[in-house]
Parts: C-alpha cells; sequence; structure tokens
C-alpha cells in the first residue's frame, strides 16, 4: 500500500459537538475518494478527561486539538497526549489566535497551530507537511498595540484557564469590559 494513501486514526478534541461531528465525518471521507482507498477513522472527545482516556486506549496517529476548551485549556493538554502516545501529531486549532499561545502550543510539542476557521484540507496539509509550521515568516514590522494587548488579554485567560472572571481581576479590569474587548476580532498588525 503507497504510505500516502494508509488510512488515519484521528481523536478531535473539540467542545463544540457540532464542529466536532462535522469535521469527522469529512475527516473520515478524504481517503475514500477512490474505492480502492482505505477510510480514516475518527473518534471525538469533547473535554480532556475523554480525550487523555481515548488518546491512551486508541492511540490515534493525528490528533486535532482546539485551544479553547470549556473547562480548561488545549495547552495544558499537549504534554500529556505526547506522554502517553510519543509518536501522535498534534495540529492545534483556535478562534483565538495569537503568536504567544501558538510558539507555547509549539513549545509543549504540538506540530501545527492553526487558526479557525480552517479546511479540512489545510488540516490535513499541516499533518501532511509539519515543518512548515516553522518557515513561516513573522512580519517585518512589529505588532500594534491593539494586537499586543489582545496577545496578552488570550495569555492571561490561558493561564486562567478561560475563566473571563479570574482573569479580569489578574489584569486590573471590569469583567465587562474584558468581555468586550473578547468579543472584538483582533487586528492582524
Amino acid at each position: 500500500m503507497n504510505p500516502e494513501h494508509h488510512p488515519h486514526h484521528y481523536l478531535v478534541i473539540d467542545d463544540n459537538e457540532v464542529f466536532a461531528t462535522t469535521l469527522a465525518k469529512t475527516l473520515t471521507r478524504t481517503r475514500n475518494s477512490a474505492v480502492d482507498q482505505p477510510v480514516n477513522r475518527v473518534t471525538c472527545c469533547q473535554t480532556a478527561d475523554q480525550a487523555l482516556q481515548q488518546n491512551r486506549l486508541l492511540l490515534p496517529d493525528r490528533v486535532v486539538l482546539d485551544l479553547k476548551l470549556k473547562h480548561s485549556s488545549g495547552l495544558a493538554l499537549i504534554t500529556t497526549l505526547k506522554l502517553d502516545n510519543p509518536t501522535v501529531t498534534i495540529v492545534v486549532l483556535t478562534g483565538y489566535s495569537s503568536i504567544t499561545t501558538a510558539v507555547e502550543a509549539i513549545k509543549l510539542g504540538a506540530h501545527q497551530y492553526l487558526c479557525k476557521p480552517a479546511s479540512v484540507a489545510e488540516i490535513t496539509h499541516a499533518f501532511d507537511h509539519p515543518d512548515e509550521g516553522e518557515n513561516v515568516a513573522l512580519a517585518d514590522r512589529p505588532p500594534s498595540v491593539n494586537r499586543l494587548q489582545w496577545e496578552h488579554i488570550q495569555k492571561v485567560l490561558q493561564q486562567h484557564d478561560g475563566n473571563i472572571s479570574a482573569t479580569a481581576r489578574a489584569l486590573g479590569m471590569h469583567r465587562r469590559t474584558l468581555q468586550r474587548k473578547l468579543i472584538k476580532k483582533p487586528t492582524h498588525s
């Protein structure tokens, strides 16, 4: 069998059940376009505990990990996922992207970091070409103050496991002010 066409076992870890199920259905079919191609297997988990249990039990070769889970941070899972399953390849997906969290995810052992919405083609490309994440050039000009502020808020939010009240206290701002800042899309520069 051609190594390009061997089936993969994906573990999709995302607390958005609709997103996870849709992604799972699409990933299952990505190798099924021709009759002779094997089908990928996909397992979905919505919580960190489920994810760690399924990772140990099934030993998937690919993990799609959401950065922000309901009661925990996806970053906190990376090290344990890799310890329990050293050959696993992890791609982190997030709607809350920042340079800080991208660097942290890679340092912890993730192979790629993608911003939502990411297509299935982008996700599979990230798994098939893990070294491309290291070659992404940063912009020549420094990020704007607004972008730096947004990244700092994301870092503190991640440190407090997504808890808005604790993050607002740590940043010394009112909870509603923080919520308004989180609703806004980050600036790209």
